[in-house]
């Protein structure tokens, strides 16, 4: 029987659903990628530019990772079940982590293929008027795609109060991360792709067009390689920032009855999902009822303060055994201690 003077613990509440802001910033770059990547397939077929095929294949591979980061924001909306209690918001990092790999293999390598052959075997080249346009047009769309990125980050940031810069570099939302990304790398492939068909055009050469396509092919694998690592990290389980990990342990210290917080772990499992758990020390003279309580309102306390944060697992841990552990000879808990 339940006793009616303790409050049952509140269950964790289920994930957030996505924000509708990056949904909708993967897809306008889906969309964007979807209609450039054909026009630069066109343009490059008909002027024979390698640089312009490798500028198809690029955003070709923005579109697959564009499509996998959609999966993975649907995906990891789901809530916990029996089977995965913590629920699904890490899976969304495997989905972006084979979006980076896409974008290597895709992009990365045919255009570093492209252009080494191109080097090796030159190509005719042909009108370059198409492919001016082409890349003018896509140009204005990558940018439009980049803006709509921006201004998310740049909102998250301020909502935060930390440099957009800082954000984009520590944000566990690598949907938004991978776009931004993505769509600089194409636009900076864009100006190579230009000043390759420009080169190739003065001096009658196919090895302008070649170096571009490989250079191209590079700045996919700088993008990946960061996209990759970011995504594996936070699989790998990484832990909020320690300005925030110093303020979670301050806002513990706040609740009455707990005098220290001798560990403190955190796990961010997704853009908005937190896990802390701390081994904490009482009062000795708290009762029993007195800690539920305390564990109760440090839960709640973290929950509204922060308000990514899901999940709060607190161990009562005595602080004297502590104590005497660390100052054993050999490190190990004397007889009798906990």
């Amino acid at each position: 029987m339940t006793d009616p003077d303790v409050r049952p613990r509140s269950a964790p509440p289920p994930p957030e659903p996505e924000r509708p802001e990056s949904v909708t910033t993967v897809v306008v770059a889906a969309v964007a990628n979807l209609g450039i990547a054909a026009a630069k397939a066109v343009a490059g077929l008909l002027s024979g530019s390698s640089a312009m095929l490798s500028e198809a294949a690029h955003s070709v591979a923005d579109t697959v990772t564009e499509v996998m980061l959609l999966t993975a924001l649907r995906r990891s909306e789901r809530p916990p079940d029996e089977d995965h209690p913590l629920g699904y918001g890490p899976e969304r990092y495997i989905w972006a982590l084979l979006a980076a790999v896409a974008t290597f293999v895709g992009g990365a390598v045919f255009s570093v293929y492209d252009g080494i052959h191109t080097l090796t075997h030159g190509e005719e080249p042909g009108d370059p008027l198409l492919s001016y346009i082409v890349l003018g047009v896509a140009f204005v769309l990558e940018a439009l795609s980049l803006r709509t990125g921006l201004r998310q980050v740049r909102a998250e940031a301020a909502g935060l109060g930390v440099p957009a810069k800082h954000y984009l570099r520590f944000t566990p939302d690598t949907a938004v991360k991978a776009v931004v990304m993505e769509d600089s790398a194409a636009l900076a492939g864009l100006l190579l792709a230009a000043a390759g068909l420009l080169g190739t055009q003065l001096t009658g050469s196919a090895v302008p067009d070649g170096i571009a396509s490989v250079l191209i092919g590079l700045l996919l694998v700088y993008v990946a390689w960061v996209l990759g690592r970011s995504n594996a990290g936070l699989l790998i389980g990484r832990p909020l920032p320690r300005p925030l990990r110093d303020a979670v342990r301050e806002e513990i210290l706040t609740v009455p009855h707990i005098v220290a917080v001798l560990e403190l772990t955190t796990l961010v499992q997704g853009p908005r999902e937190v896990l802390v758990a701390a081994k904490v020390d009482f009062r000795d003279a708290s009762s029993a009822r007195q800690v539920e309580w305390a564990c109760e309102e440090a839960e709640q306390q973290l929950r509204e303060r922060f308000p990514a944060v899901r999940r709060v697992y607190l161990d009562p841990t005595p602080g004297i055994a502590a104590e005497r552990d660390a100052s054993a000879p050999d490190g190990s808990p004397e007889p009798g201690a906990r």
